[in-house]
């Protein structure tokens, strides 16, 4: 018979109290099963902004008599994250191998996520094979589960005479899980990239940094028709993001 410490978890929600933690739990095995592949939002990245998002946990398992089932998979984070998805559907690519899929919905505005919980999470999985055998996989994959972020550009004046100063402003904000809104996103470094009208493919012209308040504000030189837009790459907590393109109309 085997064993599994278990978590009273509604899907979707989050446990964060020093209680809601389980016990420390060893990875454990009977017969071939084996986990080759996991994948979560196909990517391994969820950005989360202030409203709900949905995603969903893939694990591809194989065992030398085809995979029966698996558990609801389990998601821990940074300061006691915890997630739980449906109840995965197996699908057989071949006799031996199947990927099973369960769906998260985590919403800020219910208390699903606290700021802290942003950064690396893991898939923890159970997969049952049809002989018996069974996989219990601590840590079988990883993904970035972070707080989401937008950067807006504008470039004056417009249009412009060709040699002339374009002058570029945004602000890069950041979802904040706890309270519901965008907040200014101080102190980043975003690069103002260009792309010539007719190609496609942007150039950064430099990397500027944020004010305090997230405000952004640079200048550069007219050239050609073309767009500008500032580019967020992102860090370990907070999700890469590029604006929207402004064009310019060079005279």
């Amino acid at each position: 018979m085997r064993m599994r410490a278990t978590l009273g978890v509604v899907t979707g929600a989050l446990a964060l109290s020093a209680l809601a933690v389980p016990a420390a739990q060893a990875d454990g095995s009977q017969g071939d099963t084996a986990i080759t592949k996991v994948a979560v939002n196909i990517t391994n990245k969820v950005y989360v902004g202030t409203t709900a998002v949905k995603f969903k946990v893939a694990v591809t398992a194989t065992d030398n008599s085809g995979i029966l089932g698996a558990d609801e998979f389990d998601l821990y984070g940074p300061n006691y994250g915890l997630l739980t998805t449906s109840k995965p559907t197996c699908t057989a690519s071949s006799a031996t191998t199947s990927t099973c899929v369960g769906w998260v919905t985590v919403d800020p505005r219910v208390g699903d996520l606290f700021n802290n919980n942003s950064g690396t999470w893991y898939v923890d999985a159970w997969i049952d094979a049809k002989d018996g055998d069974y996989l219990w996989k601590e840590k079988a994959g990883a993904f970035k589960l972070q707080r989401a972020t937008k950067v807006s550009t504008n470039a004056a004046p417009e249009p412009v005479r060709k040699g002339k100063t374009v002058t570029v402003t945004g602000k890069l904000t950041r979802a904040n899980w706890e309270t519901g809104v965008w907040n200014g996103y101080g102190s980043q470094y975003v690069k103002l990239q260009y792309k010539k009208a007719g190609t496609n493919t942007y150039s950064t012209l430099k990397t500027v940094k944020a004010t305090t308040t997230g405000a952004l504000s640079t200048t550069t030189t007219a050239t050609y028709d073309g767009y500008y837009r500032f580019w967020f790459a992102g860090n370990s907590v907070s999700a890469p993001t590029p604006s929207a393109a402004d064009y310019v109309d060079v005279q």
